[in-house]
């Protein structure tokens, strides 16, 4: 199974990387392959300054070795071997009408002495962070995740979207980082879903990736906006980073295992402010989209 999850990977790499710099047009994904010293390692690749995407990453990595400390604490188990393979990415675009997207699709394997596996499950999920809210681009975007859901089982899509919602919770400031979408996690075999299966339901979900996001980029990269407009996407970038440091279990665990440091923290954007005490004004875009993130919506009917 890990060797087919990365080839699905690797190929959605390149299909991703693809259907981004033919929207951008300007720009094109530099390319890094890193090796980790205690096994395994990744081929990071960063857009920069392009004509629609400020900054962005779609990275793959595989790595494996010894299970270190902290995440043998957190699974409740001894010294163990592991594995983990996955795609992260993040897309900052430069206009302010174009929301930020995060997507992650991963498998896990954890071995005994003898090299056998005793535990494996997937997880992964994609979501949505507008700084100016457009339904349609929300309803668009959920109705995608609902599709790749519905093909496999009818409980998925309003199990993950409310999984999304409690996830991508910025607890200190009680709200929500962005609209949601998809989050999963531990998805082990049952008599119901074999690996295979649940193989079959994550790949559904990285191949509609391009066709949730790139409509929005189209429908918004060319809708002219203010400085005020951008000082409030960099303010509201603030609340995306400090989500990331505190909160996001990605990020401390490649911190935690020796994950390579340029490619965890890609996906901090490149212009962001801290205002103290910062307040939209009465009945403005900016309010509007404050209040829609303090209490989840459901977006389509399900």
């Amino acid at each position: 199974m890990k060797n087919k999850f990365y080839q699905y990977i690797q190929t959605l790499q390149n299909q991703i990387c693809k259907g981004l710099e033919d929207i951008d047009g300007g720009t094109k994904f530099r390319e890094d392959i890193w090796e980790r010293s205690e096994g395994g390692g990744g081929r990071t690749r960063v857009i920069e300054n392009g004509t629609v995407f400020e900054k962005g990453g779609v990275n793959i990595s595989a790595v494996h070795g010894k299970l270190p400390d902290t995440m043998q604490k957190m699974f409740g188990v001894g010294e163990a071997d592991f594995f983990a393979c996955g795609l992260s990415l993040v897309i900052h675009p430069k206009n302010p009408m174009v929301p930020t997207v995060h997507a992650n699709w991963r498998y896990f394997e954890m071995y005994n002495e003898n090299g056998e596996i005793i535990n494996q499950w997937f997880g992964g999920g994609q979501d949505l962070t507008p700084y100016y809210l457009f339904e349609e681009d929300a309803k668009h975007f959920h109705q995608t995740c609902k599709t790749a859901c519905d093909k496999h089982n009818p409980e998925f899509y309003p199990n993950y979207k409310k999984k999304c919602d409690e996830y991508f919770w910025n607890a200190h400031r009680n709200e929500a980082r962005g609209i949601g979408g998809l989050f999963f996690d531990y998805l082990k075999e049952t008599e119901i879903m074999k690996m295979e299966d649940w193989y079959n339901f994550v790949t559904e979900v990285g191949n509609s990736f391009l066709q949730a996001y790139v409509p929005i980029v189209e429908r918004r990269k060319d809708l002219p906006y203010t400085e005020a407009q951008r000082t409030w996407q960099e303010i509201r970038r603030g609340r995306y980073v400090e989500f990331n440091l505190v909160h996001d279990k990605g990020t401390l665990f490649g911190l935690k295992t020796n994950g390579r440091i340029e490619s965890i923290l890609m996906s901090l954007p490149p212009h962001v402010q801290w205002v103290y005490d910062h307040h939209p004004e009465l009945n403005s875009e900016e309010e509007k989209l404050l209040k829609v993130l303090k209490e989840p919506v459901n977006w389509i009917a399900f």
